[in-house]
């Protein structure tokens, strides 16, 4: 009880730090439409970082009566040009400067976004690598909460679900099992999506360039129905199945009802990023492609290290 009110206290600093700090602002016209290319498919964020390249991007700017001309370059820009509030200056800014500097080096962006999101998964891999360890304790634990299930199947009263309770925390302590751990990454991996989402619409170099065979900015609806490029569809199958094979393990990993209901939130996640893998910039679905794999490689890391 106590852990749970503890989380809903951090829960609830997150979201006041957030919801006071700087964030995306979307570039409306004057019927107060949010302004999309439509080359690309992209929503236009009026408060980009950096100046623009793309003549086709400059001239939507410079309709909309954005002034562009005070930006620096994006090979210029540093995380200190102007204070937006904690959210923005703390982590989207340092995380864009991050990924145009190492794109600087390898000259490409995609790579970058690639790079940036492995290292800083390595570098939260102690905290991440508590959730795949709970996963395998849960996995030792399943036979006797399967037991303790059949034991209460039926018995609803108010006396008896108290008593399965107790009984429930006495077989998490005798697995070591911290209930709460399951959700650090969800915890971590949300703030970072929104993060790289960010740095991504409010980085001209970044949603500018192409990776391969796509344009980072284009998002793969208006990639294979206005552009005709087949090889978005291939994006959007390894979004989905990246995701689907490193949530696998949570599925395995649960029995009885827990595992039924499992199953189905699992299922309604993935339902929720293919429907949201089409209208975000393909440069997001590298970044999720990526965090994914890393994901799918420290579940078999954590699982071959127990069987040792």
């Amino acid at each position: 009880m106590k852990e749970k009110i503890k989380l809903k206290k951090i829960v609830i600093c997150l979201m006041c730090i957030f919801l006071l700090s700087g964030c995306t602002k979307q570039l409306k016209g004057k019927d107060n439409k949010v302004i999309t290319n439509e080359e690309t498919g992209q929503s236009i964020t009026e408060n980009i970082i950096c100046k623009p390249t793309n003549k086709n991007v400059i001239k939507i700017y410079e309709d909309n009566k954005v002034n562009i001309k005070k930006l620096p370059s994006c090979d210029k820009f540093t995380p200190l040009n102007n204070y937006e509030g904690l959210w923005t200056s703390i982590f989207v800014k340092p995380l864009a400067w991050l990924i145009l500097q190492i794109g600087g080096i390898l000259n490409s962006y995609g790579l970058s976004i690639i790079i940036t999101c492995l290292l800083i998964r390595l570098v939260l891999m102690p905290v991440t690598k508590k959730t795949a360890v709970q996963s395998e304790l849960i996995k030792q634990a399943q036979p006797e909460l399967a037991k303790l299930e059949k034991k209460y199947q039926g018995k609803d009263s108010q006396e008896d679900q108290t008593k399965k309770a107790q009984e429930m925390m006495l077989i998490y302590q005798k697995y070591k099992i911290n209930p709460l751990s399951g959700c650090l990454l969800s915890f971590i991996q949300l703030p970072l999506l929104f993060a790289f989402l960010e740095a991504i619409n409010r980085t001209p170099a970044l949603f500018e360039n192409n990776f391969l065979v796509f344009q980072m900015g284009t998002t793969p609806w208006v990639g294979i129905l206005n552009n005709h490029n087949y090889w978005y569809i291939l994006l959007i199958v390894l979004i989905i199945s990246t995701t689907f094979i490193s949530f696998r393990k949570t599925m395995k990993d649960q029995s009885g009802p827990a595992a039924e209901q499992m199953k189905y939130t699992i299922y309604f996640m993935l339902a929720m990023i293919s429907i949201a893998s089409l209208t975000l910039p393909a440069a997001l679905g590298i970044y999720w492609i990526a965090s994914s794999l890393f994901t799918i490689l420290q579940n078999v890391y954590v699982e071959r290290k127990k069987k040792k």
